[in-house]
Order: structure tokens, then sequence, then C-alpha cells
């Protein structure tokens, strides 16, 4: 029988992807061997990669999907260059980009993700979704004709259901405690603000307080209007809380730096191959808060941008930086993007911080997996608990601009160790939040008092509101629904902790993130040792 085969194979039209590919090869294959004086034949990689693929299309026993392969070769080949080159193919762009963008189109909700249901956390103020008359606490049942809830829903679901362009049109089935019927809502898609500082509140007279979830888009114009609002509530002291933040645009950590460091001083540099992406980031504007006590707040979880600000903050000796050791990912990205809609993120140089220190933590080109479990290897070494489990190199040993000692070799160690304190932590705590039951709860909660709740101010709620027993009883109660088995003793000794928690998150369903914040960060041993120690922080600056 003749073989039958397409005009346009899948193969055919992959082609400017393998092409791109061919570059990519060319750039890495070809960069090593021209050091060694001998050129590099592109084309002949690239036709004996495609050459190989066009047999596996035309000739391999069982079918195959081509895109997968040309993925999954890429991802290799990109393991043996470091951590952080990635490529993102095109279906996974808009989730990798969602939590830079400065704004995006949709309906306009924060939500939450429990046994399998969309909850509303909040609608977003504005929104299509609030005018709509969504609330919190409300199930997304079905988006359009499609069934979400039970059919083991993800976030990238959410997105890509309800997300869309400006003007068009999703139908919404929501399931409300209050009300007996399934309700539907048609709404709008609209443009939606995002914003990457969660909270800026004044903690006290003169100490005021700004949390940084990402260098987004818009962060540092953000970070400006939060610093001249504390400003005019009386600012003379400064937190900035970069802990859990994993990063993003270079630029608007060293804007932010320059608010706040004087002169022309370092903030950061670049070294790269060469001296094509070699580059020095001074101070060069009299900023907003050049003077006055700053602590910054740091954890496992601070990554990239978040250690260039703090490094610059250290080296210059213009803060103290309290918490426990961050991340360790100095390595720079450039976006590429690819013929067909994907996207090349490629290592192009190293970051230093003003004394030297490089913030890449080591890693292992053989073995990705060691570098991916690094958090959990620290963990396990008693890190996240104690500062002298952390040993380093007496060749890392840098200087600070007034002399004091830093260690490079990863990562940013704060100058006040905060270990985690589990004395509230137990295993009936932790399967509280596994299960995702005070969330719930306290989303129920809101609904159900969402009259009295709006009644009264946020300082009311702040200084008078009480989580009773009877409230902490009806956890209970849903949490052995869920299949959290009761624990008396585990729930004594976390009983404060949940309190708190419970609270918080009540006030976030009515009052936002700075609502949460203020009550969340009450409990917080990272904030409360920063927050008594801006003598110190003082002492550094002077």
């Amino acid at each position: 029988m003749e073989d039958q085969k397409p005009k346009n194979s899948l193969f055919q039209m992959r082609l400017p992807i393998f092409l791109a590919l061919a570059v990519i090869c060319g750039i890495f294959i070809g960069a090593a061997i021209s050091k060694k004086g001998t050129e590099q034949n592109v084309a002949g990689n690239y036709l004996r990669f495609a050459e190989i693929l066009g047999r596996i299309q035309e000739d391999y026993v069982d079918t195959v999907n081509v895109d997968e392969l040309v993925d999954y070769s890429i991802n290799q080949m990109l393991e043996k260059l470091d951590p952080h080159t990635s490529y993102i193919p095109v279906k996974d762009r808009q989730m990798a980009d969602a939590h830079l963008e400065g704004d995006f189109e949709g309906i306009g909700i924060e939500f939450n993700i429990i046994k399998d249901t969309i909850y509303v956390v909040t609608p977003i103020s504005g929104g299509p979704s609030e005018k709509a008359g969504l609330m919190a606490g409300d199930k997304i049942i079905k988006v359009d004709s499609i069934q979400m809830a039970g059919n083991g829903v993800t976030s990238a679901d959410v997105f890509k259901r309800l997300r869309g362009k400006k003007g068009t049109k999703v139908i919404l089935t929501v399931k409300r405690k209050s009300s007996s019927k399934l309700l539907t809502y048609t709404i709008i898609r609209d443009k939606i603000p995002t914003y990457s500082i969660d909270a800026a509140y004044m903690i006290d007279k003169t100490t005021g307080y700004i949390k940084i979830s990402r260098f987004g888009d818009k962060t540092y114009n953000e970070f400006l209007a939060a610093l001249a609002d504390l400003k005019s509530q009386g600012l003379q002291r400064l937190m900035i809380d970069l802990k859990d933040n994993g990063g993003g645009y270079l630029d608007r950590a060293t804007n932010i730096a320059d608010q706040l460091i004087p002169g022309n001083k370092m903030i950061v540099y670049t070294d790269g191959k060469g001296t094509k992406y070699d580059q020095e980031i001074r101070a060069s504007i009299v900023g907003a808060f050049e003077s006055g006590p700053v602590v910054v707040l740091i954890n496992e979880g601070s990554a990239s941008a978040s250690e260039i600000l703090s490094g610059a903050i250290q080296d210059n000796d213009r803060g103290l930086i309290v918490g426990r050791r961050s991340f360790g990912k100095g390595l720079v990205q450039i976006p590429i993007n690819l013929t067909d809609g994907s996207e090349l993120r490629l290592t192009i140089s190293r970051y230093y911080t003003p004394s030297g220190r490089s913030i890449q933590k080591p890693y292992d080109k053989e073995d990705v997996s060691a570098y991916d479990s690094d958090l959990l290897s620290r963990y396990e070494h008693g890190e996240f608990f104690h500062a002298d489990s952390i040993h380093f190199n007496d060749s890392l040993k840098f200087k600070t601009s007034k002399g004091r000692t830093v260690y490079g070799g990863g990562g940013i160690m704060p100058d006040i160790f905060v270990g985690r304190d589990t004395s509230e932590y137990t295993k009936y705590l932790m399967e509280l939040f596994n299960q995702n039951v005070i969330r719930e709860y306290t989303l129920n909660y809101y609904q159900n008092n969402k009259a009295s709740l709006s009644a009264m101010s946020f300082e009311d709620y702040f200084k008078s509101f009480t989580v009773t027993d009877a409230m902490l009883k009806d956890l209970i109660d849903l949490a052995t629904k869920t299949g959290v088995k009761y624990n008396e003793a585990q729930f004594k000794r976390s009983k404060d902790f949940i309190k708190n928690n419970i609270k918080a998150y009540i006030a976030r369903s009515a009052w936002g993130n700075k609502g949460f914040y203020q009550i969340y960060n009450l409990k917080d041993e990272i904030y409360n040792k920063g927050l008594s120690s801006f003598k110190e922080a003082e002492k550094i600056s002077e």
C-alpha cells in the first residue's frame, strides 16, 4: 500500500521552531568551541537535529507528538546551563507573565481553590465582578457551560476561563450560602489593575510599613505613592517587608533603592561574558527617604530583585536586614521571543552587591534536583531555626561601606537572624492549613456577618473584635467534617495562632490586604523582631 502523506507535515509546520532551536544551539555550542579557536557549523547541527525529528515523525513505530518532543529536548538542553535559564511554551506564556503585568483583562476577583472548588476571596474594588454583584465567599460552580467544581480545577484553569479580552462576556454559575438556588451572573470583562504592594500603613505615630509582594510593572510607582502617604502621616522610620518576594523587574528594585540610598553609591553591578551585558547601577537622584532608620525583612523566599534591594541597603549601611538567609538567585535573564510565540529566558550575567558579593548560591549543572531541593536541605540542617547552622567560607568575606563583615556564597545573610518559632506549630494546625479549613471558615463567617462587619470601622474591629470560643467550636466542627481529626492538646498549643489567623482573614474579606497584614503581622516573629530593631538600624545609618 502506498504511504499517504500530508502536503504539509507537522514537522514542516514546526520548521521555524527548529530553526530557532538551531540558533540557540549555535549560541551555546559555537561560543564554547570558539574559545578553542575552531569554527562551529551551526547549520550542520540544525540539520542533524532536524533529520532525527523528521525520521521520528515519518518512521517511528508509534504516533508521537513532535511538539512535545521539541519542548522536551529544549528543556533538557537548558538544564545543562544553569537553574534559571528556561524555555516557556506558548501555552504557558500568559501564566508566566501574569504576576509581573501591571494590569490584565478579566472579571476582577481574588480567588482561592478549596476542595476542588473556586472560592471568591474578594471582588477587586471597582472591577466588573464587584459591579455585577459577586461577593466574598461565593463558590463558582460553572464558567459558561463548563463545570468547574469537583473537577480537579487548578489556578491555570481559572486564568484560562476567567481572563479574556475587554468587552467579552462570561457567564458564572455561583453557589451562595444565603441562597438555596444557584445564582447566575453575566459579567463583561474589563481591564483590571493589579498591585504588587499588598499593604502600606503606619504601625505607630512614626513607623511606617510597606509590604512588597513582587517587583512588577507598576511597583515603583506604587512604592512612591505609598511612601508619600506614609510621610504625610508622620513617617520617620520605615520597615520594608520583602519576605517571600520572589523578585521581578531589576529596575523597579534599583529605583526603590535609589529612593533610600543617598549620593552616587553603588546599588548593584552585573558581570557577563565579555562586556556586552556588564552594567553598574548607582544612586543618581535625591530620594524621598534618604535619612531615617530603615529595616528590611527577608526570608528564604526572598529572591532576585529582593536580594538586590536588601543587598544594596546592607552593603551601603543604609539600614538593617532582619530575618533569615534569602534564596540566592543572582543570575540575570533576558527574555527572547521565539518565532512561534514561545520564549527563552537566557542567563546573560550575574548580580553582585556593592561590596562584591555574588548573590547566586552554588549549583551543580549535573544535579538539578539538588538545587531544587536546597530549601528543604536548609530546613533539614536546621538553618531555619539556628544561625549557627549556617557556615560561610572565609574566602567569601566582604566588608560594607563602614567595615561591617558580610559574606558571599549565596543569598543575603541578615544582620539579625530570626529563627522560626515552632512553639505554636502543631500537626493539627498544619492540617487546618493544608485542608484550607481556616480560609473556608472565615469566608463563610464574613458572608454570614457582612452587615455587622460593614457597620464598623477597621480601627474598631482591630481593637474590639474577639474570636470567641463559639467561633472556635464552629471551626473545629468544620475541620472534623473535612477530615481533620481533633487533637485537644495540639489545638490548645496552637489556639492563639489560630485565633489571630481567623481575625486576620475575616479582615481581609472586609478591608483587603491592608487590614489582613495589620493583624496577621502581630504573630510574625520576623516582623516583631524588626520592629524592636530600629534603634540599631539608626546607629548603622548614622
